[in-house]
């Protein structure tokens, strides 16, 4: 996404009315970032396109950071692609949409919408908008060595959407980061990439306690969670290490020291999944990375990410992805977009 050119729209003070997603004031970035405030030249460094190699978009973050924020007014559609950045959507005003597999994701203003790294999407405003929008761009891998980092990878398993309705205990924190975050990065604060990081780790502590308390039981609620979610967010940063191996249900209980029946529950009330379910969701997203080298035979890919069966592997791909490998990869392709 991208800034155009500075115009009337600059010093505009936008103001959008959001009693659906839960505010009682209306958005008024001049109250947030201050009159006057300068959008554009904090990307002044874009080169104006973006290569797209076999659907993979190449970020451009700002000035060889990992952090890119954009400031968006555009009316083009952006092509289906993917990469390995977090992206968040927020508007300001009016809509936007996100066509995430199969799915088109209508997105109000004031709501949060989180599409995974990794995840196949386009985005395109309604016909004639004249809205605006925050689109972040982050990148993870500055943060995955954390251990405590595999404990959000279920929430970040699929794409969602956050708003006053769903998740009233937490919605105005996390807008409220957000708005932090933009406020850092387009002040270009000396450390500004350092804050918006911390920002973004507060916000994930915040994201996956709540999500953890949604799917927690009653004995977990009563005593027994800080054990548990340290021995389940130790367990699923094991799991990625090591998901390419043969794991079974029976070997992970045993290595958490429960029963096979305790331990399912357990598993499923912690992450959403069945512990089979999760490590076939976690070897598919393996294969996103390895399916645009089209050097690699699809056997080959299968094999390398755990499955001992190429016709299970194109059975359960065709569940998480809606196609095929085949079809996935041909999907891919070369070419570039222009942001600017």
């Amino acid at each position: 996404m991208t800034n155009e050119e500075p115009n009337e729209k600059q010093t505009k003070k936008h103001q959008t009315n959001l009693v659906s997603a839960g505010h009682a004031k209306s958005i008024d970035l001049e109250q947030i970032n201050g009159s006057g405030f300068d959008f554009y030249s904090a990307n002044s460094d874009y080169i104006g396109f973006t290569m797209v190699n076999k659907n993979h978009e190449i970020v451009n973050y700002r000035n060889s950071s990992t952090v890119r924020i954009w400031y968006n007014e555009q009316l083009e559609t952006f092509p289906l692609h993917w990469h390995n950045s977090l992206e968040i959507v927020l508007p300001i005003s009016d809509c936007y949409y996100a066509l995430t597999g199969e799915t088109t994701n209508r997105i109000q203003e004031g709501e949060i919408f989180f599409i995974p790294p990794g995840t196949l999407h386009s985005v395109y405003p309604p016909p004639g908008s004249n809205g605006v929008r925050f689109v972040y761009l982050l990148d993870l891998s500055v943060m995955t060595h954390l251990k405590a980092y595999a404990g959000i990878q279920p929430l970040l398993s699929t794409p969602f959407l956050l708003t006053k309705e769903n998740s009233p205990d937490i919605y105005k924190d996390i807008f409220d980061l957000l708005m932090q975050m933009q406020v850092e990065y387009f002040r270009k604060n000396l450390y500004s990439e350092l804050t918006v990081y911390s920002l973004l780790m507060t916000m994930f502590v915040k994201l996956g306690t709540d999500y953890s308390n949604k799917l927690g039981t009653a004995d977990i609620r009563a005593g027994k969670q800080r054990k548990y979610l340290k021995q389940f967010n130790d367990l699923l940063a094991y799991i990625d290490d090591h998901y390419m191996d043969a794991l079974t249900l029976e070997s992970m209980a045993s290595l958490m020291g429960f029963t096979k029946f305790h331990f399912s529950r357990l598993f499923k009330n912690y992450t959403g999944y069945t512990f089979c379910d999760y490590l076939n969701y976690r070897r598919i997203k393996a294969t996103e990375e390895l399916l645009p080298h089209v050097e690699l035979p699809i056997t080959e890919i299968a094999m390398q990410v755990g499955f001992s069966s190429i016709s299970t592997f194109n059975r359960l791909f065709r569940v998480y992805k809606k196609c095929s490998p085949s079809e996935y990869r041909s999907k891919l392709s070369v070419h570039t977009f222009k942001k600017g």
